[in-house]
């Protein structure tokens, strides 16, 4: 017997939603976010107006809720960690050091969070050609699927945070040169802004299945790309604000940057917290 008739959608080369008959008629419907983040199809008997959740087996729905609770843990300790360290440079002693060690430790949890969302991707349930269950492979820790949109949108998020690892460590540096802070500290904070917000338009692409945004309000993962966006465009404004002018050696906005920083990461760490929640 041939393989069912297949009808995909997405967003230019990537597919992120497969509609497909099966042999005894029922219309089955695979998207990439609901079956790597809850593990279900829908499967619509003929005749029926809606369809009924698939889902995968216990042992793949174990391993989703427990990836998700990391990442939406590491999400929300490191968005608060990150808002400490903004709250502490605009009220508190000034001292760059601390504000620096507590940036420095969200990063951190950044870091966690954005590679436990690639391992969600790597290790999510995946359809099985032809018979439209979903099937969970071996673990892996590491994977390269360029073509696939939910890969490419979390491996852009993590080597975002790699990325601001750098500028946090080189925030460490002392006696740098206006040129040396906007080279060592300011360009990587830039570079990790752009990557957080290719890695979220890749998100919304996913969720709408076309590459332009979409409003989708009554999809809680909708929210939590909506929400981590609109961080990562606040982290930008701070970015642009914190670029030190060569003629004075100060900030073009040190208010800017540092309420840039934290109502960006108090965002990260409101969509952790609704994160949370989109599990199976």
């Amino acid at each position: 017997m041939g393989q069912p008739e297949q009808h995909a959608e997405g967003a230019g080369p990537f597919t992120t939603r497969l509609t497909w008959q099966r042999a005894e008629g029922e219309t089955v419907v695979w998207e990439s976010r609901l079956a790597r983040r809850r593990g279900v199809l829908s499967v619509r008997a003929p005749g029926d107006a809606a369809g009924r959740p698939s889902t995968a087996g216990p042992r793949s729905l174990r391993r989703l809720r427990r990836l998700n609770a990391i990442a939406s843990g590491a999400f929300v300790t490191g968005g608060a960690l990150f808002a400490a360290g903004a709250a502490i440079s605009q009220f508190g002693s000034g001292d760059p050091l601390l504000s620096a060690s507590v940036y420095f430790a969200g990063g951190l949890f950044f870091n966690t969070g954005g590679y436990v969302s690639l391992l969600q991707v790597l290790n999510a349930p995946r359809h099985a050609p032809g018979g439209g269950a979903l099937v969970t492979a071996d673990w892996r820790w590491w994977g390269y699927e360029p073509m696939r949109l939910d890969w490419l949108s979390t491996f852009v998020l993590f080597v975002g945070t790699l990325v601001f690892g750098v500028n946090l460590l080189d925030s460490f540096l002392r006696g740098l040169s206006v040129q040396q802070v906007n080279r060592l500290v300011w360009t990587p904070d830039m570079i990790g802004c752009v990557l957080f917000l290719i890695s979220g338009h890749l998100a919304f692409a996913e969720i709408c299945h076309r590459s332009l945004p979409c409003l989708r309000s009554r999809s809680l993962g909708w929210w939590v790309v909506a929400v981590n966006q609109f961080g990562s465009l606040l982290f930008m404004v701070s970015a642009l604000a914190a670029f030190t002018r060569p003629s004075t050696g100060s900030l073009l906005n040190t208010g800017i940057a540092n309420w840039g920083t934290l109502t960006g990461a108090v965002c990260f760490s409101v969509g952790g917290v609704l994160q949370l929640f989109e599990r199976p």
